[in-house]
């Protein structure tokens, strides 16, 4: 590999997102992308200016956290579809140092004024439009409080540095790509509900800019300048605080002053298990991604994955009996740990996933009806975008967060250029009735003010003998546990280099609907011994977005997901 070592290595990924997953499929089994190496540090994210950004930070002697933070508030100006200040996510840090292992919890709350039942209709029946477009679907952001809080208890650098490329490329604009231009002409007939979205992302008679074109976002400048003078109180109570608790109260949102000034980011113990002698750290609720990752790990692990072969029928057979089971859990056992009891040690216990394992049927698809939650307290002892850091030191960074749907509610707070999620959504507004991705949930994850609403963003870590090892996360709703779930067998059962993990055709099943979800590319007879096995199989567009980074004998490497346009790993 060290032949190929240069002072600035790079791939930049631009397969589209447009293309179909029959396309994309192709292309990775051709192989032509391969992983990006390094010596001294690599960043992995979405939107190739902000892996710069974050590069840049490194290269100057900053460390993982530093540049993590500045992808971080880069992404909310070069990746408005999901990037934020408007939002909030989870970030997981090893810090080389102590060797400690933080997850951070900057996921939204609910406002004082929400109630169990404000998203349901006359009648009684869930009412999705007012869940999703509306400003009531607003959760209090966790964003800036938490991005700010890592950098100054994590970092190295100051926040004006931190804010320094996302400042410049709002005030002085950056060259629009297909991928923005694209996504941009989808929301555009949601985005004329917005005034202020309008003016900024269809400036021109209601055309979005051209590729190529600059696009320039005055106010959203304005508002990183707040926060780089002021904190994280700007945004919270001073002059950004102002200007959001002024859209809301003109268009009826529940978002108070209080809301705002009471918001705090949470510092959790993250959830830990094994597999096959690597230890796997990710997100505890109220993110469910971590505890159903490695419950399905648990699960999978007394199989010979690695002899059954990648993507054959017996072990995607394997992999949809365990997600069945874990997405039948997540929709019983999941919500904010501050609120209800969620049996995270029993879940994600070896013991429980011995008793799941015995349920399974190695010669047929076991239908969802007659799945039902198990009782893991026996055994007790939405659009979205991810990005990966490590450095030389051996402190590492993986961070996933969202507005929840593409550009959020697609409403913009008028003067702020900060585009607003619609994460009440993730909330279960009427037990039993799907949200956006499909996902059913129940009483644990009910409506409340102040509670966190669950998530599916799945940040890991894989450690081996005490050092980060693979850093890896996704976006799609629904699909960021399986996603990341499949890199990483994909690596430590396949023995597949990191772009070839990321590129390799992925399968979902979410327990509801009852569906074996494919990407394009499986070999026909496969798909024939599946629906043999009573599955019904269904295809559907590229899944996931996995942005990741690798450290291995003296080397890093990574790649970035070629089903997402416009993505850069990067390091030196």
């Amino acid at each position: 590999m060290r032949p190929f070592l240069r002072p600035f290595l790079f791939l930049l990924i631009l397969v589209p997102v447009w293309a179909s997953a029959q396309e994309q499929a192709i292309l990775a089994d051709r192989d032509i992308f391969h992983p990006v190496y390094a010596v001294h540090g690599m960043v992995a994210t979405q939107q190739s200016l902000a892996t710069e950004a974050g590069l840049a930070v490194l290269r100057d002697g900053g460390n993982a956290v530093d540049a993590a933070v500045t992808v971080g508030f880069t992404l909310a100006v070069t990746l408005p579809r999901a990037g934020n200040l408007g939002g909030g996510g989870f970030m997981l840090i090893h810090l080389a140092e102590t060797g400690e292992t933080l997850a951070v919890d900057y996921r939204e709350t609910a406002p004082a004024a929400a109630y169990r039942d404000m998203f349901l209709a006359p009648g009684g029946a869930a009412d999705p439009e007012a869940a999703r477009y509306s400003y009531r679907s607003v959760g209090v952001p966790g964003t800036v409080a938490g991005l700010t809080k890592i950098l100054a208890e994590y970092g190295t650098i100051s926040l004006a540095r931190a804010l320094a490329p996302a400042i410049g490329l709002a005030e002085n604009g950056f060259a629009v790509d297909r991928g923005l231009h694209e996504s941009l002409l989808t929301v555009r007939e949601r985005m004329t509900a917005s005034p202020a979205s309008l003016e900024i992302f269809y400036p021109d008679g209601g055309e979005p800019p051209a590729i190529g074109d600059l696009l320039v976002q005055t106010d959203l400048a304005w508002s990183l300048r707040q926060i780089a003078a002021d904190g994280a109180d700007a945004f919270y109570r001073g002059a950004v605080a102002q200007r959001l608790l002024a859209d809301m109260r003109a268009h009826g949102g529940l978002i108070t002053a209080e809301d705002l000034a009471g918001y705090t980011p949470v510092i959790r113990e993250p959830v830990r298990g094994t597999y096959r002698g690597y230890e796997i750290v990710s997100m505890p609720p109220p993110s469910s991604g971590g505890v159903h990752v490695i419950q399905l790990l648990n699960l999978l692990e007394a199989f010979p994955i690695g002899d059954l072969g990648h993507n054959s029928a017996a072990t995607i057979h394997l992999l949809a009996q365990g997600m069945k089971r874990a997405y039948a859990d997540r929709a019983v056992h999941l919500g904010d740990p501050d609120f209800v009891r969620v049996p995270v040690s029993g879940l994600t216990s070896k013991a429980y996933a011995d008793a799941l394992r015995k349920t399974i049927d190695p010669d047929r698809d076991t239908p969802s009806a007659e799945i039902l939650a198990g009782d893991p307290t026996a055994f007790e002892s939405h659009e979205t975008t991810h990005f990966s850091v490590m450095d030389s030191q051996g402190n590492a960074v993986s961070s996933t967060y969202t507005l929840n749907l593409s550009f959020g509610t697609k409403m913009t707070a008028a003067g702020t250029g900060i585009l607003l999620n619609n994460q009440m959504d993730d909330f279960s507004s009427k037990p039993g009735s799907p949200n956006a991705y499909g996902l059913v949930g129940g009483e644990a994850n009910a409506i409340g003010p102040g509670r966190r609403m669950l998530s599916s963003m799945s940040p890991t870590l894989v450690m081996k003998d005490g050092r980060p090892f693979l850093a890896v996360g996704s976006p799609g709703g629904s699909r960021i546990i399986t996603t990341t779930l499949q890199v990483v067998m994909n690596v430590i059962d396949h023995g597949m280099n990191i772009a070839a993990a990321t590129n390799a055709v992925r399968v979902h099943h979410q327990w509801r609907p009852d569906e074996l979800r494919i990407e394009a590319g499986l070999s026909p007879d496969t798909l024939t011994l599946l629906e043999g096995l009573g599955y019904t199989v269904v295809t559907r567009d590229a899944m996931g977005g996995a942005q990741s980074v690798m450290y291995r004998d003296g080397l890093f490497s990574g790649a970035s997901d070629p089903r997402r346009p416009g993505g850069l790993t990067a390091g030196y």
